[in-house]
């Protein structure tokens, strides 16, 4: 694995100033940790038509989807803020549907990747089951 905890913070903050953002100011990053030692990297893309926007993870699991790429998801970081605060306050969490998506990925390779949630004095450190218990999956729809 060539990358670390710290690395895959790093990659987060870098990508979170990748964000269209021009209607809340707030610009998230992620950033996926795969068993190989890869790194996929994804940032919020706003849409006029709110509903529409993406959201920072779901970008890089779309990356990943979209290229053919299965590998391991190990590890995600996620990192957000206004303009030029990214990081400050709170820990960012991944939102429901994010979440969803980060299961389905994680589920292609049996695996139940740590999540990073960054914050300016804390960075929360869960297995991804913890934040999203008994979640809906493949499996289900047999």
């Amino acid at each position: 694995m060539s990358w670390t905890r710290d690395s895959l913070i790093a990659a987060a903050r870098e990508a979170a100033g990748k964000a269209y953002a021009p209607y809340s100011n707030f610009h998230v990053g992620a950033a996926l940790g795969f068993a190989d030692g890869s790194v996929v990297t994804g940032a919020n893309v706003e849409n006029a038509s709110y509903g529409m926007t993406l959201c920072a993870e779901t970008v890089a699991v779309g990356k990943v989807l979209s290229e053919d790429w299965r590998g391991a998801l190990q590890g995600v970081a996620v990192i957000g803020g206004k303009a030029g605060a990214v990081g400050a306050g709170d820990p960012v969490t991944p939102c429901g549907r994010c979440r969803q998506m980060l299961h389905e990925l994680a589920a292609l390779g049996k695996n139940d990747p740590t999540v990073w949630c960054v914050g300016e004095d804390a960075v929360l450190e869960l297995a991804l089951s913890e934040l999203l218990p008994r979640a809906f999956g493949p499996g289900a729809l047999a």
